[in-house]
């Protein structure tokens, strides 16, 4: 009994006087640890008298809790003062006037701009269309069938019962366009669109540019040369480029876009798992049925769409490999803009 006393008095010595989380954790390995002293104590019941072992036990599990509680606190302590130091030595009054101060334009913003750029070059308008969306324009009108993944809660942000819904693409900006506008078509669509993503390499917010071209006589092969000058100006050089078949509801026949990866010129990298080639970009000619939709002549039209993720491209053009670094408002890291 005496043993625990001595036990207890100097771990609560020396509890109190940690200065620092590194050396909190060194008493408690002291103490509590596999071979700490409370552990030894504990051990030695087979010493004590069969009539006190009782008593003994119980009074071994009362310094550990005590111990352990006494950790706690001292921990919760250390961590509130070094936050109230933190904040002291990193506090600055927001109210005061700027000096000598230069703001950068967001590596989104830049990468937005040079892909509206490069497609104005091209001869394309530029369509914008409302974030709050109707759900006949971001599915029904794109052949999206009622029971298709992409329409579940766990993928849309709903708003109501009545059909309204944050956008999950901006395809429906490509809808109100032939809605509204007669052929010749040749337009993209920039902007924000909502998805309940978020991972390293997905956001619940993110940016996408979507290209419709819609005229008489429109294959495949006008499509595949737009898509490749595209990517060849965006990344001001000649990247391989490959055409994979794919699947989405509004295009047939459909393709996946990749391009050799610009990180390790198809030597094969962790960003390219090793296989040399980067997906950028998701593309085909417009379903019949999206243009009958929109009261399009498909008898005289055809046309072919295409859509890419604005923080995906952003991601390969300045090497970023989290896709949250854009939306922390790291000063640091927009500096480097």
């Amino acid at each position: 009994m005496q043993d625990l006393e001595e036990i207890k008095s100097s771990a609560l010595g020396e509890i109190s006087s940690c200065k620092d989380l590194h050396e909190l954790q060194q008493v408690k390995a002291k103490y509590l640890g596999k071979k700490g002293l409370v552990s030894q104590a504990l051990k030695r019941i087979k010493e004590i008298p069969p009539e006190e072992r009782r008593d003994y036990g119980k009074r071994v599990n009362a310094l550990k809790e005590l111990i352990e509680e006494e950790i706690k606190k001292k921990e919760e302590e250390i961590r509130r003062k070094e936050l109230e130091e933190k904040l002291l030595r990193e506090w600055q009054d927001l109210t005061l006037p700027l000096e000598n101060t230069i703001g950068s334009v967001h590596p989104i913003t830049l990468t937005l701009e040079r892909i509206v750029e490069i497609f104005r070059g091209m001869g394309f308008s530029v369509e914008q269309g409302p974030e709050i969306e109707l759900e006949d324009y971001n599915f029904d009108k794109l052949n999206i069938p009622k029971d298709h993944p992409a329409r579940d809660m766990q993928d849309t942000f709903y708003i109501n019962k009545e059909g309204y819904l944050l956008r999950t693409h901006t395809s429906p900006v490509q809808i109100r366009t032939m809605l509204s506008q007669k052929p010749p078509i040749q337009m993209i669509a920039p902007g924000r669109v909502y998805r309940r993503d978020d991972d390293p390499t997905h956001s619940p917010v993110f940016h996408q540019v979507e290209g419709l071209v819609v005229d008489e006589n429109i294959s495949f092969p006008h499509m595949k040369f737009v898509i490749e000058e595209f990517l060849r100006e965006f990344f001001q050089k000649d990247v391989p480029v490959r055409f994979r078949a794919s699947y989405f509801p509004f295009t047939e026949p459909s393709a996946e876009v990749d391009i050799g990866c610009v990180i390790c010129n198809q030597k094969g990298c962790r960003v390219c798992k090793n296989t040399g080639w980067l997906e950028v970009m998701g593309c085909g000619m417009v379903h019949p049925a999206v243009l009958e939709n929109c009261r399009v002549d498909t008898e005289i039209y055809q046309g072919f769409a295409f859509g890419m993720g604005v923080e995906r491209l952003a991601m390969l053009l300045f090497r970023i490999d989290n896709i949250k670094l854009f939306y922390e408002n790291d000063i640091r890291f927009l500096r480097q803009f």
